[in-house]
């Protein structure tokens, strides 16, 4: 205990050092310091009740054997005390790391290394104590302390859920008139988890009769149509909150940064069937005011969206989402009457737009604005 207090005042004066340095007291070495000195009293007092144990352990041996015992014991555990006080002392210049609180690495890991050694002390003397009060102990009363707690559990749930095992004492009580070569039967209940969970199957398939076969229950099937239905209510319910929503009866006109982008998007998919300039080729000529599913701008979405398959006109909507078909169909309007070199003949049936001539004059402005 003496080499460990002076251990403790020489730690107290390198932090006094360190904090020299800095501005201050050090909180962290006055915390370590305290730990340490509590644990000195906690050292002191486990001590104690080993030495009085040891007296009760040798009045009760009075034997060679044990005095030399129980003295081996108590020089080891004074020699540990003494190798914890034991340090070299600090020649160099302390330094402020502030990866240490402000303490030196000297410092900081010399305290570390008494704080862990009182720590080891103070599990040895628990250890020893605990030894020494095993053996103090009568010998029934000994073998029920060294079963530990956790044991002893795991025994009485496997004698009650898991084996129900007969004791090896009255395993003769329960031999079964049955030698196979020697090999005997005995008369073991059955496992109980298997036996409650059984009976709890039983229980299972009752509630399950009475509520899916004879009651409304539903089964898988109904449970999967149901939560289509919600989720398409859900669905519906969203959409129609939607602002944004973009189908067949809400498309909107879209700026000249969305005209360009659809143009592109024309340039790269369309012009195979209806020219650079819709001028038309295998697919109709879409700069005049002939239309064969008309030529509002909601039904130029509905056709580049559906597709006409009998036509040669296949859906886009794998390929394009709903803003840019709306951006495809809204440069598709601005076509018209451009009258671009070697036009295809006219097909289908005249469309005028509501508006008339303002409308697509109008059209014809945005086109021009966007070249």
């Amino acid at each position: 205990m003496l080499f460990l207090l002076g251990s403790l005042t020489m730690m107290a004066q390198d932090t006094a050092a360190v904090t020299s340095v800095s501005s201050g007291y050090n909180l962290l070495a006055i915390s370590m310091i305290a730990v340490a000195v509590v644990m000195v009293f906690v050292i002191w007092g486990m001590g104690q009740v080993l030495i009085a144990l040891s007296r009760q352990l040798l009045d009760k041996e009075k034997s060679k054997a044990s005095i030399t015992t129980i003295t081996a014991l108590l020089v080891f555990l004074l020699f540990s005390i003494n190798a914890m006080g034991q340090n070299a002392p600090l020649t160099e210049t302390i330094k402020v790391i502030p990866n240490y609180g402000g303490l030196s690495e000297t410092t900081f890991y010399f305290l570390v290394a008494v704080i862990l050694t009182e720590i080891t002390t103070i599990l040895f003397i628990f250890l020893s104590v605990r030894r020494i009060y095993t053996e103090l102990l009568p010998a029934k009363a000994k073998a029920v302390a060294t079963q530990s707690k956790l044991a002893a559990l795991w025994i009485k749930v496997d004698k009650k859920l898991l084996t129900k095992a007969i004791p090896i004492e009255r395993e003769a009580d329960y031999l079964l008139d049955h030698n196979y070569d020697g090999i005997q039967e005995l008369d073991n209940a059955l496992p109980p988890w298997w036996k409650y969970g059984f009976i709890i199957t039983i229980g299972v398939a009752i509630i399950y009769f009475f509520h899916f076969v004879v009651g409304d229950g539903k089964n898988p099937m109904q449970e999967y149509q149901d939560e289509i239905a919600y989720a398409q209510a859900a669905k519906e319910e969203y959409d129609a909150n939607n602002k944004d929503k973009i189908d067949a009866a809400n498309v909107p006109l879209a700026d000249a940064n969305g005209i360009k982008t659809g143009k592109e998007y024309f340039m790269a998919n369309c012009i195979a069937c209806h020219g650079a300039n819709g001028e038309g080729g295998a697919g109709p000529n879409l700069t005049d005011n002939y239309w064969l599913h008309k030529g509002s701008l909601n039904d130029i979405f509905t056709t580049i969206t559906k597709g006409y398959p009998d036509k040669g006109m296949q859906s886009w909507a794998v390929k394009f989402s709903p803003k840019e078909i709306s951006q495809i169909a809204s440069f598709v309007t601005t076509l018209k009457g451009t009258n671009p070199a070697n036009p295809k003949a006219p097909q289908g049936d005249i469309f005028v737009p509501a508006g008339g001539a303002d409308s697509a004059k109008k059209t014809t402005v945005a086109f021009t604005s966007i070249k």
